[in-house]
């Protein structure tokens, strides 16, 4: 190969984004040599590293983007320690097929039973799958839209996050709504009903939403939009966090 092609060739791997066929390019020449491989057989394994290492850096732009708080995937959750959910019920959500449907999915149960690790393990799956994903606690979200709201950007927020295939919604009740949190949060769930996918997780009862919203009106119109495309699944099993206490002697066995 003559230099000017040489030249030429890098040239044109940089100008087309090609960084890891570049960087590999002259190792993978002198190895192709040796091991007697044709160029198409080169070209073929420099391509296959080119889109793998794209795939791996798109990967890593969703998972940042997700805002995961903790790492949980769905094969650490032990499934048997909570007897109220129905493994087929989880192996169809793992399936993402609710995604695909802009279905929502509630977890609903006490402090501690696996809600959040099951909403970041499916929002963790979602993104392995190319899914856009965004992870928010709820009363962190409020806070952003009614910062939004006051600054006349509410729909230009609402419109961000409506762009996510799945966003998670964690921790519904532990603090209750403001009436204009309230009026915020219904216009981002409108939005997104039936054309993008949500995840809750909350320790209140449906029954008690009018408590979360402190307006009963609003929490109807809001459970409304959620449970007519939605799973939800009341887990009424123990701690697991007061299990590993126990296991652990920090606590009696009762």
């Amino acid at each position: 190969m003559s230099g000017l092609v040489y030249e030429r060739v890098h040239h044109n791997l940089e100008t087309l984004k090609l960084t890891t066929i570049k960087e590999m390019l002259d190792n993978s020449l002198e190895h192709a040599a040796k091991e007697g491989k044709s160029t198409l057989e080169l070209l073929d394994y420099l391509l296959e590293q080119e889109v793998k290492s794209k795939q791996d850096h798109a990967l890593s732009i969703r998972m940042r983007m997700a805002s995961f708080p903790v790492e949980k995937r769905l094969d650490d959750f032990d499934v048997a320690f909570q007897p109220s959910l129905d493994p087929l019920i989880i192996k169809d959500l793992a399936s993402l097929r609710f995604i695909h449907n802009a279905e929502n999915v509630v977890f609903l149960g006490p402090p501690g039973v696996g809600k959040t690790h099951l909403a970041v393990a499916l929002g963790y799956e979602a993104v392995k799958q190319g899914f856009r994903v965004y992870y928010a606690n709820a009363s962190q979200l409020i806070e952003r839209l009614m910062k939004a709201n006051r600054e006349n950007k509410l729909e230009e927020k609402i419109k961000a996050l409506t762009k996510f295939h799945l966003l998670i919604i964690d921790e519904m009740g532990y603090l209750p709504f403001t009436s204009e949190g309230a009026h915020c949060f219904f216009q981002l769930i409108s939005r997104r009903y039936e054309k993008s996918s949500t995840i809750f997780t909350s320790n209140k009862s449906f029954g008690e939403w009018g408590e979360i919203f402190g307006d009963h009106v609003i929490a109807a119109a809001v459970l409304d939009r959620i449970l007519h495309h939605c799973t939800t699944l009341n887990i009424k099993g123990d701690s697991y966090r007061l299990k590993e206490r126990r296991r652990q002697g920090l606590i009696p066995h009762v």
